[in-house]
């Protein structure tokens, strides 16, 4: 048995063994914190000059050596089993570089604020990066979308026709959803955005420290106002994978439709080649696979989310080594969600949509029916329940003897009525198929929110203004 010593051993006789070491060694998923850890220990090597705490000379010996690392990069660092994390990898490196006075870099510092620290660097710069890449999607679709604005398609319910629309206002309803999934991110970076560093282990320090300046040189917003609270709060980790749980359910919606779309089926749209594979004995399939596995990819931010609250759950304040264990899951949830909503982005834009399928899909199956529902009652002041009863049996009538819309009469309507106890309506038969036609039960949906083109085209622009002010503030 191999006992191995690290540089924090005063307290004990012996180290740990090789085992132990390597089972508590965070060096791997850590490897994400190494410019963070540089930047901290920078900044707070930087404050304890300016504040006098420790020697000017000895401050700049620290800071040049951090300098020297930054440049030579993550592998300058020698890493063996002793060395459970990068953050003690780092010091060692600097304690190579100019002897014993590297210790007063920990000066009124714990690894505790100093990887709470690391974990909000490296997390918000993700943010921003997934936040942009969510923009670019918007902005693509809404430009996908300018291109259909007259394209009448068939919306669903319970996966049943339902009523028509156009195939803007549907890519349409996912803009506006990837909006709430930017907007959830943007409103957690705020909490993100909050420096713990000066907690120490749980309890500050005796040195007259300067939080407001290590705040300052970092670029957080604010500081933490409790150091039990700053050295183990990770609901901000949580609340981030949240907000990734829900993007990567909204792209994961986005490819079950895809996947339903392009089938012979449906035949809505034709999947990019690029996105698709063929079968090992079937030479005439195109499968989506991309899409499948975006979907099925997807539900690993749900798992990770799950066993974050699982580890926060049961750790009473302050710092307990079990908060080690959650940093590996934002990394993986974080890496997946980039990953699925860049391929999900290019996936699809490169869609092409069958647009005489659509119309086709949009004038069957008596999807305009609750517009002629709703000519009895604007034209004959009918009682919409009256209405939805008579054009219910209609329905049932037509479909059972094979009749389409354009076989739909005003005496068909009356003689339904009247069996159903009701007084004829005389309804023009003009008017019933203008109710029918689905291009024309489209145009008259002006309502906002709804899909006639011009009302889909405001929601457009309104959208355009929304991702100029971010990328403005994004400074793309």
């Amino acid at each position: 048995m191999i006992l191995v010593d690290n540089i924090r051993n005063g307290r004990f006789k012996t180290g740990m063994t090789d085992e132990a070491a390597e089972y508590t060694s965070s060096f791997d998923a850590d490897k994400l914190l190494f410019e963070a850890d540089i930047k901290t220990n920078f900044a707070h090597t930087s404050m304890l000059k300016h504040e006098g705490i420790i020697d000017s000379d000895i401050a700049d010996n620290i800071l040049c050596a951090l300098d020297s690392l930054k440049e030579e990069g993550f592998d300058a660092l020698v890493f063996d089993p002793s060395v459970e994390d990068v953050h003690m990898a780092i010091e060692n490196y600097v304690t190579s570089k100019i002897g014993p006075q590297a210790g007063f870099m920990h000066t009124a510092k714990s690894r505790n604020d100093q990887v709470a620290t690391d974990i909000r660097l490296v997390l918000r710069e993700r943010i921003i990066g997934i936040q942009i890449g969510i923009l670019e999607f918007m902005e693509g679709i809404v430009e996908m979308a300018g291109e259909h604005l007259n394209d009448v398609f068939i919306g669903f319910t319970h996966l049943q026709h339902a009523q028509p629309i156009t195939i803007a206002h549907h890519l349409m309803a996912h803009v506006q959803a990837l909006k709430r999934d930017y907007e959830r991110l943007e409103d957690t970076y705020k909490r993100v955005n909050l420096n713990p560093l000066g907690s120490a282990a749980m309890a500050t320090t005796s040195f007259p420290i300067n939080r407001e300046l290590t705040t300052k040189l970092l670029g957080f917003d604010s500081y933490l106002e409790n150091s039990m609270d700053g050295v183990s709060a990770r609901d901000f980790v949580a609340e981030t994978v949240f907000d990734l749980t829900a993007l990567c359910t909204t792209l994961s919606k986005i490819c079950e439709e895809l996947i339903l779309w392009s089938t012979y089926e449906f035949g809505v749209i034709d999947m990019a080649d690029e996105y698709s594979s063929t079968s090992s004995i079937m030479p005439q399939k195109k499968n989506p696979d991309v899409a499948e596995l975006a979907r099925g990819k997807s539900t690993i931010v749900n798992g990770e989310l799950v066993t974050i609250l699982t580890i926060l759950k049961a750790i009473p304040y302050t710092y307990n080594r079990d908060l080690q264990e959650i940093t590996p899951h934002l990394w993986n949830a974080l890496k997946v969600t980039e990953d699925t909503l860049s391929i999900v982005t290019r996936m699809l834009l490169s869609v092409k949509f069958n647009t005489e399928r659509c119309a086709e899909l949009a004038g069957r199956n008596f999807a305009t029916a609750t517009d002629l529902a709703d000519i009895m009652v604007r034209e004959k002041q009918v009682p919409f329940r009256t209405a939805h009863k008579i054009v219910g049996r209609i329905v049932n009538e037509a479909t059972s003897n094979n009749m389409v819309e354009e076989d739909i009469t005003s005496d068909f309507i009356d003689d339904i009525a009247v069996d159903l106890g009701f007084d004829k309506l005389y309804l023009d038969d003009e008017l019933i198929q203008k109710a029918l036609n689905p291009t024309e039960n489209v145009k008259i949906r002006r309502v906002v929110g709804g899909p006639a083109p011009e009302m889909v085209d405001l929601a457009r622009d309104n959208i355009k203004v929304f991702l100029n002010e971010e990328f403005e503030k994004k400074g793309i």
